[in-house]
């Protein structure tokens, strides 16, 4: 069964996001209002609820830092869940196997809108 998300368009165009740069923004997920950002990883664009699946609590504090030191994961601030960027996949702490919400991208003349849950293999931008 697919979760219902309502089209939104970001403010923000993502495409001028830095490596390792973030933007924050919102969707409405089956009718509920969810935060959710979308960060550049070695180039690409990955969308996903800003929703750790450990404990449900946001991977950040807020200040749009979702990378450790490293550089090679999204990281849980609150108990550490290590997150592959491209794919969510959590590889290393108290979630290991679970996955991230990912979010798809589109391109359009009026500019990026978030349209869909993504595929669970596919890729979120």
């Amino acid at each position: 069964m697919s979760l219902r998300v309502d089209p939104v368009r970001l403010g923000q165009d993502p495409k001028r996001l830095g490596e390792s740069q973030a933007l924050a923004f919102e969707v409405r997920v089956e009718g509920v209002l969810r935060e959710a950002f979308v960060v550049r990883w070695k180039g690409g664009l990955h969308a996903y609820l800003n929703t750790c699946r450990h404990q449900g609590l946001r991977l950040d504090f807020g200040d749009l830092h979702f990378f450790d030191d490293e550089y090679d994961a999204i990281v849980c601030c609150h108990h550490g869940a290590r997150y592959q960027p491209m794919t969510g996949v959590c590889f290393d702490g108290p979630c290991e196997g679970a996955r991230l919400t990912a979010l798809k991208l589109e391109e359009r003349a009026d500019g990026t809108w978030c349209v869909g849950i993504a595929e669970p293999n596919g890729d979120s931008a």
